[in-house]
């Protein structure tokens, strides 16, 4: 049957049990009702081979896609393929390389029948192995009449989709398609092969990302070369930035530096690397070259006549712009806008107080905190006056204390309320009952894991201010991966007190190097090993997450489980 390692369809089909699939198969062709114990899975991927237009019958492709001569999963994959290529069977197996929109860019060996297609995306050919590897994220098969297309009925396939080291983007898949396994199920002969071919490109891609940095390093440390040379490296991900340099560029010049980045990265052709009007400097932009794909630029700056005007503060100064982020705090500014209650939740050290210091802005509010001050009657009071409280860590509040705002917000439901509240051991009655009352004006701040792209910005808005006269802090890209990969269980509290304590005891000059860090964030979290079962599971929760804006408690009621119960398997992955 169609599986994706591991099969969600049940018992392997054995023998003749795939010669009912074919009668199924014939019967949706011709719009007669299907027989019973049809799997599901297959009649949609069907359904959907019907609603692209796909023919039953294609005898040849469409026309061979465009793709780029050279890309970085095929320049990685290519000498890894052409040594695994010799274990084939010659006549009886092929083995393909698609990229992530599943276009063929390199095939060995044959099998007897159909000559192999261009494109094997669902549009285009309709269900396959690696359409399946590719949407599940792992091993799948597809044998004989699972597929559509009448030429691939007496053939079975297996793809293990390549992901990108770091990132865990898909890249692509590896297929081996060969003659109908005897036993027409899993598992597929070649499935072994798959996997080696894959484990072997991945760990090929990893080897080449590592030089590339280097590559990168080198190019900033010869630019650099000099006092005051304002010069920034960039590839989209990553950035070097002299002390020179980061004082010219805006966050607004950054971002259109990174953005030529990408464009040279990805089309290979020169991008408009003009800065904003008002940038106050012009930029020089280099490609940066790797194996000859461009992986980066460099972009040396020059003071223009016009002086930059100063930046309006923004509404919410807290560093960061990665989406989550981002959707977090314009919600919770949002919500502000009205004199209501407010609940911010979210993992210590995440922020929460901050925030709510920003959103509550000139006013003259109280600040209460429950873990000092378990029954805060008095500031109470004064809520009801008007002044606007900041509640802060409600989850330490005494009984009383709760239910006496219990009270409160029955009496005054549009009281000027910020609550700050860090899920922990399952809430009491009376909490819970705050907590559902605050639930439709509540947002959740992400941990700082789930936006390492805000730790460039975090790096410079928490640094302390050098002495007069020494540079600010810069970081090799070796340091920030580093930085960027370790889970940081202190969220923002734990990343600025080990910045600024490096940053007061450190001795050396010139970019921080990986060597200095705490030996936990250099050496990185020890990877536990999730179950094919785990790993479906945790889809779900961060699927499900992302729905509802990060707020783990609508998360909890979607999936039907206890918020309790969410937040232990949360713990559980990270290992």
């Amino acid at each position: 049957m169609t599986t994706a390692e591991p099969s969600p369809v049940g018992p392997a089909l054995v023998g003749p049990a795939l010669a009912p699939l074919r009668l199924a198969r014939e019967r949706f062709l011709s719009g007669r009702p299907l027989p019973e114990g049809v799997p599901e899975e297959v009649v949609a991927a069907w359904r959907r081979a019907r609603f692209f237009g796909v023919p039953h019958d294609l005898a040849e492709g469409s026309a061979r896609p465009e793709r780029p001569e050279e890309s970085s999963l095929l320049g990685a994959a290519r000498p890894v393929l052409e040594r695994i290529a010799s274990a084939l069977d010659a006549g009886r197996s092929v083995l393909v390389l698609t990229d992530e929109r599943l276009r063929v860019l390199w095939t060995a060996g044959n099998v007897p029948g159909p000559s192999p297609l261009h494109d094997l995306s669902e549009q285009e050919v309709g269900h396959n192995s690696a359409v399946l590897a590719l949407r599940t994220r792992r091993r799948a098969e597809v044998h004989g009449p699972e597929h559509f297309l009448d030429r691939w009925q007496n053939l079975s396939a297996v793809s293990v989709p390549v992901l990108a080291p770091g990132s865990g983007q898909a890249l692509g898949t590896v297929t081996v398609a060969s003659e109908l396994c005897p036993a027409g199920c899993p598992p597929h002969p070649g499935a072994a092969l798959a996997e080696a071919a894959v484990t072997a490109v991945e760990a090929e891609l990893l080897a080449r990302a590592r030089r590339a940095e280097r590559v990168l390093l080198d190019a900033y440390l010869r630019a650099a070369q000099g006092q005051d040379r304002a010069v920034a490296v960039l590839d989209g991900r990553n950035r070097l930035v002299s002390a020179t340099a980061e004082r010219m560029l805006t966050s607004e010049g950054l971002a259109a530096l990174e953005r030529a980045a990408v464009a040279l990265r990805h089309r290979d052709v020169p991008a408009d690397a003009v800065l904003p009007e008002g940038a106050g400097c012009t930029a020089l932009v280099t490609p940066v070259r790797h194996e000859g794909a461009v992986i980066g630029v460099v972009a040396e700056l020059e003071p223009s006549g016009d002086p930059a005007p100063p930046a309006p503060c923004p509404p919410l100064s807290l560093a960061g712009s990665s989406v989550p982020w981002r959707y977090a705090v314009g919600r919770a500014a949002e919500l502000a806008r009205s004199r209501e209650p407010l609940l911010l939740t979210g993992e210590r050290g995440t922020g929460k107080t901050a925030l709510a210091r920003e959103l509550l802005g000139e006013h003259a509010a109280r600040v209460v905190d429950a873990a000092e001050d378990g029954r805060p009657d008095q500031a109470y009071a004064e809520l009801t006056d008007g002044r606007p409280l900041l509640l802060r860590h409600a989850e330490r509040l005494a009984q009383p204390g709760v239910a006496a705002l219990n009270s409160l917000l029955d009496a005054h439901p549009d009281a000027p309320l910020v609550v700050t509240y860090t899920p922990g051991t399952p809430p009491g009655p009376c909490l819970q009952r705050l907590l559902d009352t605050l639930a439709a004006r509540a947002v959740t701040l992400p941990a700082l894991r789930e936006r390492p792209e805000d730790i460039p910005e975090l790096l410079s808005a928490l640094a302390p201010r050098p002495a007069p006269g020494l540079p600010p802090l810069t970081w090799t890209l070796d340091a920030l991966r580093a930085l960027e990969r370790y889970p940081w269980p202190g969220n923002v509290t734990e990343f600025a007190h080990t910045v600024r304590a490096l940053a007061e005891h450190r001795r050396a000059s010139g970019p921080v190097q990986r060597a200095e860090l705490p030996d936990a964030v250099r050496e990185g979290p020890a990877a536990r090993y999730l179950s094919p079962m785990e790993n479906a599971e945790r889809k779900a929760i961060l699927e499900a997450l992302r729905r509802h804006g990060g707020n783990k408690a609508r998360t909890a009621a979607a999936l039907g489980i206890g918020r309790a119960t969410l937040y232990r398997k949360l713990r559980g992955y990270r290992g």
